[in-house]
């Protein structure tokens, strides 16, 4: 059945699954369906120049040409992705809202007892580690684990 489809079909079927992959890939993006298509395009490519007669290009070489040029696209694809940094990110705290505030002075609500305690900064109380101070002290920023802000006395 799925020699006859193929067969039917001819190089189309090839772009037709490349188009369905580029497809997922923009529905689930991740960079890895995007080969897969490209690959699936290229079989096609060459399945449409080599026509259906062509005795060297049967289905079960067409399947091992995929399988192939697939591994080849996503592992070339993600070592040129890597050397042009295509994948980095230009805000890589966006999300990270305490590295955001590495360098913001707060002021302790509770003292920092046994290296833990709660500074406000803005309109969030968060909480912090650091050296033992009392309420109400200025404190720096200089760091943040999770959602633990690392801090040390702000000098006056």
């Amino acid at each position: 059945m799925i020699a006859e489809l193929v067969r039917e079909l001819g190089g189309w079927s090839w772009w037709v699954l490349g188009a369905i992959l580029i497809g997922i890939e923009v529905l689930a993006p991740g960079t890895f369906f995007l080969w897969l298509g490209l690959a699936a395009f290229a079989v096609g490519a060459v399945s449409l120049i080599a026509g259906p007669e062509a005795a060297f290009w049967a289905w079960q070489v067409q399947l091992m040409a995929f399988a192939v040029l697939s591994l080849i696209f996503a592992f070339g694809g993600r070592a040129l992705m890597r050397r042009k940094n295509w994948d980095r990110s230009e805000a890589p705290d966006l999300n990270e809202r305490g590295k955001q505030l590495v360098g913001s002075m707060a002021v302790l609500t509770q003292p920092i007892a046994g290296g833990r305690g709660r500074a406000r900064i803005g309109d969030t109380t968060w909480r912090v580690s650091g050296p033992d101070l009392p309420e109400g002290a200025r404190v720096k920023v200089v760091g943040a684990i999770a959602e633990t802000l690392e801090v040390e006395a702000a000098g006056e």
